[in-house]
């Protein structure tokens, strides 16, 4: 073990025991120090070990890009659970996996104690690295059986929807039931029928018991992986086993998404306080270390300029500040527990806050002016919220299924806030059509409010 590990293994027990002594309470983490290759292939893959896919190559050559152009750099990625698994880069300096060992336990105390995360980990499983590596493993046996092509082509389907879960809906759902309830029947209700059945009492209306079979669906579904998965006409098992993974992982990385900034606000305010009273760290690592936490936290793209792109580590750290300061600990140990991101910047992001902090709502016009149109603390309220309605995707449902087999999806667009990229929606349309294999259909809108139908341009393989 190198030096820098050695004294790093021994700072991380000192921060773990000075964490508890302050209140903390987090699951216990597996840290690991990797090499940048192996750190961004975690970052594009969102795990260390996912389903092969064309789509993460793209997002590599992306990221590599981004990194040597010097506008991005990962300190770390961690995966909640129990226990939670970190990696840290090997070649960071010892201050910046000090700060980083402080950051990844302030999520664990998050992950821990986070309703949302609970929930969502119980139905998904603690220990998703060794699920994701299994559902890779199923991935490889079906490439070896069924071909690439073929493979490829239901990842593709299955990711394209990889949003469009109903997180309203547990994992493990039953199918529909088959028939309809008799007209008029309600459920049984003993105390009533004893009344029923007293004397002069007027008999009931004679039941019709002809049942009718559903509609599929019964109502809307959103669940638009759940619903292919069971329902496809044509897929095989294997195809549906991949719907349900990539649905699986997708019901993961929700509490994650939804609790964004809430998350990374805590972790960063752990870590600026885990640093500030760990009195065991030399103090030229301090200052290092705090000079990290600065660049993390600031509000600023460059220089002095203002950002038009929101740094959540920067907001939630100056809201966790704000609300510890106002209401204490305890009330702030509620908020985690009971809240995401909705109702942390509804119910804590005030105008005095926003105006310190200099967040406002811009335009930016065709000819690329841009100009702020916009400082009223509910419209910045509703503009840091909007890109994470419904999980970041538009609000389709599967609207019915055809007696011919065609499926008819609805967006809807009066009550959705967003409306839809055409041509990337008829990309979709068509991954969409080659695994359902009967026409499919998806109402819409465009911009300029016209009704649009777009079907899929090609169905089957």
């Amino acid at each position: 073990m190198s030096d820098m590990a050695t004294r790093l293994d021994d700072y991380t027990r000192r921060l773990e025991t000075l964490g508890t002594k302050l209140g903390m309470d987090f699951y216990p983490v597996n840290f690991d120090l990797v090499p940048n290759n192996f750190m961004l292939e975690i970052s594009v893959y969102g795990l260390p070990v996912r389903m092969r896919h064309w789509s993460f190559g793209v997002r590599y050559i992306h990221q590599l890009v981004r990194q040597h152009m010097g506008h991005s750099r990962i300190f770390e990625v961690m995966f909640p659970g129990d226990p939670c698994e970190a990696f840290m880069l090997q070649n960071n300096s010892l201050a910046e996996n000090t700060l980083v060992t402080a950051h990844v336990l302030g999520h664990a105390d998050f992950a821990k104690n986070n309703q949302l995360f609970t929930r969502f980990m119980a139905m998904a499983g603690s220990h998703i690295l060794e699920q994701s590596a299994a559902r890779a493993h199923r991935l490889e046996q079906a490439l070896t059986a069924h071909g690439q092509d073929r493979v490829e082509a239901v990842l593709d389907a299955a990711l394209a929807l990889e949003q469009h879960i109903d997180v309203d809906q547990p994992l493990h759902r039953p199918l529909y039931p088959p028939f309809m309830a008799p007209p008029g029947e309600a459920p049984a209700d003993v105390f009533r029928d004893r009344f029923a059945r007293l004397p002069g009492e007027a008999p009931p209306p004679p039941r019709d018991d002809k049942l009718r079979r559903s509609p599929l669906p019964p109502q809307p579904e959103r669940d638009l992986l759940w619903f292919i998965a069971h329902y496809g006409p044509e897929l095989e098992d294997w195809e549906r086993d991949i719907f349900l993974a990539v649905r699986e992982e997708a019901y993961y990385f929700h509490p994650i998404f939804s609790c964004q900034i809430m998350n990374e606000g805590w972790a960063s305010y752990w870590h600026a306080r885990l640093l500030r009273e760990a009195r065991f760290l030399p103090h030229e690592l301090y200052l290092a270390a705090i000079k990290s936490h600065s660049d993390v936290v600031r509000p600023y793209a460059g220089g002095q300029q203002l950002a038009l792109s929101l740094n959540p580590y920067h907001l939630g750290f100056s809201m966790w500040e704000a609300i510890i300061d106002k209401h204490g600990m305890e009330q702030a140990r509620e908020i985690v527990r009971d809240e995401d991101d909705f109702g942390f910047i509804r119910n804590y992001l005030d105008q005095e806050l926003a105006d310190k902090l200099e967040l406002f709502v811009y335009e930016t016009r065709k000819d690329g002016e841009t100009k702020i149109i916009n400082r009223d603390i509910h419209a910045i309220r509703e503009a840091i919220l909007a890109p994470k309605y419904n999980y970041g995707a538009p609000s389709i449902a599967v609207s019915q299924v055809g007696a011919d087999g065609s499926l008819d999806l609805r967006h809807d667009y009066l009550h959705d806030g967003r409306g839809l990229d055409l041509q990337q929606a008829e990309r979709v349309m068509e991954y969409v059509g080659k695994v359902w294999r009967r026409p499919v259909s998806l109402h819409t809108v465009d911009f300029r409010g016209v009704v649009r139908v777009l079907p899929a341009r090609k169905i089957g393989f």
